[in-house]
């Protein structure tokens, strides 16, 4: 994808490993810590809630770094994980909340592009 160079990629590789491991990508989002877990208490639902940080503390690392790659990059094809974080910035999220909902996207396309590879072959 657009704006992760040679280094990011191999590193986002590394630490991913093989993804059909993962029977999802709401899997691999908790993989990588960035899903928000249930807030909830009786009836009582809470709605501000933060990443559960649960999962790889090196993945969410290296994807925040190429979420900084991307927005530095402004990317002018294949550029989804782009706007949506001048999406978000524009609803007034903070910065790296926006980040980390674009971090979020990015690894559901990566999920659905390397299971489509390998559903070619």
């Amino acid at each position: 994808m657009n704006g992760v160079g040679e280094v990011l990629s191999v590193r986002l590789i590394a630490e991913i490993g093989d993804v059909r491991r993962f029977h999802s990508k709401k899997a691999l989002i908790a993989y990588a810590g960035i899903d928000a877990p249930p807030f909830q208490s009786g009836s009582f639902y809470g709605k501000n809630r933060r990443i559960s940080k649960r999962g790889s503390k090196a993945l969410r690392k290296t994807g925040y770094e190429v979420m900084k790659c991307i927005k530095s990059a402004k990317p002018t094809e294949d550029n989804a994980v782009y706007e949506f974080m001048i999406k978000k910035e524009l609803e007034g999220k903070p910065k790296k909340v926006a980040k980390i909902a674009g971090l979020n996207k990015f690894l559901r396309i990566y999920y659905a592009r390397v299971h489509e590879a390998y559903d070619l072959n």
